[in-house]
């Protein structure tokens, strides 16, 4: 399986005045300018991914939205990626998703940094990658993910992807 991880584009600044509700916060006009951009470099780069899901966030909903303008296929909300759930949680609301060759994460920090570094080393806090606001990381598997199953293919911020572009 080929999993891509991708961090959500730049969101409006918490303010509890304007969205009482955290998961309400969307993304600024910039950061969704920015990452229509991005994204065209994405799926440049992986332009076949068979599944993608999102955290119900509004600001990873429309980055997820905003793949699929660009061929992705329509995301599917999936709770366990909202922020803070733990990694064995989301792996194990993956274990119905085995059939799919290729599967794309839309989320938040810290849980998709702790998500693949469960991947890679077994353990949450044991790797360190940074995935940036808009940026996309590839982890790649022999079978279904497991703990310490992955490779990391590669690690791309949106500057990056924007050039792919």
């Amino acid at each position: 399986m080929d999993l891509y991880l991708v961090r959500h584009a730049i969101a409006h600044d918490r303010d509890p005045s304007r969205w009482p509700d955290d998961g309400e916060r969307p993304l600024t006009p910039e950061g969704e300018r920015r990452f229509r951009r991005a994204a065209k470099g994405l799926t440049r780069l992986v332009p076949d991914v068979e599944l993608v899901l999102s955290s119900p966030f509004v600001r990873a909903w429309q980055t997820a939205e905003i793949l699929a303008g660009q061929g992705w296929p329509a995301p599917e909300m999936q709770p366990e990626l909202e922020p803070d759930c733990p990694p064995h949680k989301i792996l194990a609301a993956l274990r119905g998703r085995d059939d799919a060759g290729s599967l794309a994460l839309v989320g938040h920090r810290p849980h998709l940094h702790e998500l693949a570094s469960y991947l890679l080393t077994g353990e949450p806090g044991l790797a360190q990658p940074q995935i940036k606001k808009g940026g996309a990381l590839y982890i790649k598997f022999g079978d279904a993910p497991e703990p310490g199953s992955g490779t990391l293919a590669w690690l791309l911020t949106p500057k990056v992807l924007r050039g792919l572009a």
